[in-house]
């Protein structure tokens, strides 16, 4: 067998959905015990925080592991057949994202990486311009450059009209780049990535998609958004943690020092004569990768890529637009329970729904339904505390105590609920996370609860 058909022979198999629709994930089956008694399959509905990996993708990083070996690095043959695997990764990723003739792939730690990584490598007197909205991956990395803080828009066109309004505004003889995320990871609210990207370019600025929450639900072509970079983290993309993707552009990182100085960035290094070192970087993907990367990291990337390819987006989509109106409409049922929304009911979405429950502090009412339905979901303020502000109409605060008793009805929460889910997702999930909540709301919790270390927990 030869080393491209052997690293790519644990993933040439056909993608297989359970009877519910959803594709097989780790964890599926795995129970956990009730506050009230018994047990129950855990619903993992926390999608937007790491959706589980696919079984596909740990099956394929199984059978790769007895081959495991340093890339880059040696003749022998399970150096060479990982090599060519992590490559063909790199490939798979160009393929996935729909990636331009001389864009590059670097492979990363997850989405914060990636967006460290750009503003890096941002020119000298480089202008960013960023919604208060994004997520805090691409809200602040951009520290050494000027940064512009944009407000929250209340729709896509409001968006659109702002950035219009920025970059306008800005010096045009500097290089800018406008930062924005695909869909919320608050809301889940889809944002006019095409429409933004083309008055940035309009402006001579570029454009950086934070894909994270947008690439595991649906397709991102980096031709048809016309947008420069694309980052994404392979933990919300049904793989494991700790790897990452920064696709698009290679000028800005190829004139860019290397993130990281050392062994696999360098091409050649040379003592001078007066004692000095001289250092020849690559100007590949690799001058951004020094040291032994994460090859099962980067093969994961790519195995959940083909996986959701071959599942087929628009019945993914299909499928989770299910789910997303059976959970907005039981929501709705509910006159307690306030969504969130940027853009307004009618705006399309992932599976990401964020509200708050009158009477309830939100802690308490995440801390219920895991304890007394084994149902996970976030409470918070989803490392986006701008835009969970703005949306909650608060000022900073001191997250409060948890326990209904204490929240009156009519109180702002000083934090929200997050719902999530995927292509992973059973209906029974969905279904018992909608019942768990007119009955929280209507009979209110059947155990008390305390705060312990800034967490509200069940009283033992």
């Amino acid at each position: 067998m030869s080393v491209s058909t052997a690293a790519a022979a644990a993933a040439d198999r056909t993608v297989c959905q359970d009877t519910s629709g959803s594709l097989p994930v780790l964890g599926r089956d795995v129970t956990v015990p009730l506050v009230t008694g018994g047990e129950v399959t855990y619903a993992a509905l926390d999608y937007a925080a790491s959706a589980p990996a696919l079984q596909r993708v740990w099956d394929d990083v199984a059978a790769y592991a007895p081959y495991y070996g340093s890339v880059h690095r040696g003749a022998g043959y399970l150096s060479q057949l990982s090599t060519d695997l992590f490559e063909n990764a790199r490939r798979t990723v160009e393929e996935f994202l729909d990636c331009r003739d001389g864009d590059q792939v670097v492979f990363t730690r997850s989405t914060t990486d990636s967006l460290n990584l750009l503003a890096a490598a941002l020119p000298a007197d480089c202008q960013v311009f960023v919604f208060e909205t994004e997520h805090h991956a691409s809200l602040l990395p951009w520290r050494d450059a000027r940064v512009t803080y944009l407000n929250a828009p209340r729709t896509p066109g409001e968006a659109v009209a702002t950035l219009e309004r920025a970059l306008a505004e800005r010096d045009p003889h500097g290089p800018a780049l406008v930062c924005v995320t695909g869909a919320s990871n608050v809301t889940g609210e889809l944002w006019p990535v095409r429409e933004l990207a083309a008055v940035a370019h309009e402006h001579g600025a570029r454009i950086v998609l934070d894909a994270a929450q947008l690439a595991p639900h649906h397709p991102v072509s980096v031709r048809e958004l016309d947008v420069d970079w694309v980052a994404f983290s392979g933990h919300k993309l049904y793989a494991p943690f700790g790897s990452g993707v920064l696709a698009g552009r290679a000028d800005w990182l190829t004139a860019a020092e290397p993130y990281l100085a050392g062994g696999g960035a360098s091409r050649k290094v040379s003592r001078r004569v007066d004692g000095g070192v001289d250092v020849e970087w690559h100007e590949s993907a690799a001058r951004h990768e020094a040291g032994s990367p994460n090859v099962i990291g980067a093969y994961s990337i790519a195995s959940a890529c083909k996986a959701l390819t071959e599942a087929g987006f628009d019945t993914l989509v299909a499928r989770e637009q299910q789910l997303i109106d059976t959970v907005r409409t039981g929501l709705a049922e509910v006159p307690e329970v306030r969504v969130l929304s940027l853009f307004g009911d009618d705006a399309p979405r992932v599976g990401v729904i964020s509200f708050v429950v009158e009477g309830w502090n939100s802690s308490h009412f995440a801390a219920a339904l895991s304890a007394e339905y084994g149902i996970g979901v976030r409470d918070g303020l989803f490392c986006a505390h701008p835009l969970v502000r703005t949306l909650l109409g608060s000022d900073p605060q001191t997250q409060g105590e948890c326990g209904a008793p204490e929240a009156a009805p009519g109180e702002k929460s000083l934090n929200a609920i997050r719902v999530s889910f995927g292509a992973g997702t059973p209906d029974e999930h969905v279904e018992r996370f909608v019942r768990a909540v007119k009955e929280l709301v209507r009979d209110g919790a059947q155990w008390n609860y305390r705060t312990v270390e800034g967490r509200c927990v069940p009283a033992v």
